[in-house]
């Protein structure tokens, strides 16, 4: 059975990727509001979730460890819908659920209520939702108390934009001193390399004050050298290993971890064997990751939604160095899955791409490659596909890091 899609789903994934959230490090910052929820619905079970283009991310819980699950099999999927609360009382005797594998299997949950979790642009990012085994029934002052941690969530979401727009701007300065650094030294240099020549020959000319005028210049120039010396090395020797900011950065080694870690599991689910290859030599050399992880992981994901059971989904990830050009990622995700003809290939690259089945009935949403293409797009990137229908896929984006 197709679920509901929101009338703005593209631009809710959209804004939803701006938040450049990290799924998997978010427990913390809602798992006391998860088990408030809990405690005034008078629930076993209350989950934090973001949704995104494939999949229902609990980000927080309480009663249910974090976890992951296709966007197809989430209850919340139907709460995003609307504007207010979604109520369903017996998930057992409900025909758009009593197949899941959370009623017919352990935890059999019986009750659900949710809210959205929309942000100030109007925008569902997820939603709070509570959940039993058994029963129940939420006075309209829980269901209040309710809405109030919902926004309270969505306050902390937008505290984590504001902290992240902080932390890129910061960021830029830092290049942007290393910039100044860069193009104050080439003068300098030649202001000392000229009161050296002064100096040398000045005393044949006999000219002592300016010999010393020139000597004070010359120490002024090596301190303010110095000054830009101390910039560019931000306190550390370039002998000595990169620093990571886990805030803004990542490298290779790291950025495979993280993607193993987020999609390891729903290829498992599905029988898919996921493997990273990183190559290259630069493997601990920082980069920033702004929205890396959700470029790479709708790849991931829309990979293995085409590939059957037993199939493959191989991933590679390599930095490409120019001198006096900036790093490039270069990223391929190949499966061996259903492939792609020439007119959907170019549909794709035209951000005109219209929803398709997965292998195992997945729901086709039509948002994935599309938000791919968007932000890579929009991260000065390109990206190609090549394909041969009934053997393989293969996406190969560059980005600029």
């Amino acid at each position: 059975m197709s679920i509901p899609i929101p009338s703005n789903e593209f631009d809710r994934v959209i804004r939803l990727s701006e938040y450049d959230l990290d799924y998997t490090d978010l427990e913390s910052q809602f798992k006391d509001l998860a088990k408030l929820a809990a405690k005034v619905a008078g629930t076993e079970i209350s989950l934090v979730n973001l949704i995104d283009s494939f999949s229902q991310w609990s980000v927080s819980t309480h009663g249910l460890p974090t976890m992951q699950m296709p966007r197809e099999d989430a209850v919340c999927s139907y709460t995003i819908m609307g504007e207010e609360a979604f109520e369903v009382k017996d998930l057992t005797k409900d025909e758009r659920f009593n197949n899941k594998f959370y009623v017919k299997d352990d935890p059999n949950l019986t009750y659900y209520w949710g809210i959205p979790l929309k942000d100030e642009r109007g925008f569902n990012l997820g939603a709070l939702c509570v959940m039993d085994k058994n029963f129940k029934e939420l006075s309209p002052e829980k269901t209040d108390l309710l809405k109030i941690i919902a926004d309270e969530i969505v306050n902390r979401l937008k505290i984590l934009l504001s902290i992240q727009q902080l932390k890129s701007k910061m960021s830029d300065m830092k290049q942007n001193n290393k910039r100044v650094a860069h193009d104050i030294r080439g003068p300098l240099g030649g202001i000392i390399g000229l009161a050296q020549v002064i100096k040398e020959q000045g005393k044949d000319n006999s000219l002592d004050e300016v010999l010393e005028f020139i000597q004070l210049i010359q120490k002024s120039g090596k301190s303010l050298l110095e000054l830009a010396d101390d910039i560019l090395s931000e306190n550390f020797q370039e002998t000595q290993k990169p620093q990571i900011n886990p805030h803004t950065e990542l490298n290779l080694e790291l950025l495979k971890e993280k993607l193993l870690d987020m999609y390891g599991v729903q290829a498992k689910q599905k029988g898919v064997g996921l493997t990273i290859d990183i190559e290259g030599k630069d493997l601990e050399l920082p980069f920033n990751k702004n929205k890396l992880v959700q470029v790479i992981g709708n790849l991931i994901s829309n990979a293995i939604k085409f590939t059957s059971s037993s199939g493959k989904v191989e991933l590679k990830m390599q930095l490409l160095n120019k001198e006096n050009e900036q790093n490039t990622l270069e990223v391929q995700v190949k499966d061996n899955g259903v492939g792609l003809s020439p007119e959907k290939i170019d549909e794709i690259l035209q951000g005109g791409a219209k929803s398709l089945k997965g292998t195992g009935g997945e729901t086709g949403y039509g948002f994935g490659l599309a938000l791919v293409r968007h932000l890579v797009i929009g991260m000065s990137g390109t990206m190609e596909i090549k394909s041969v229908p009934g053997e393989y896929s293969l996406f190969t984006i560059k980005l600029p890091v």
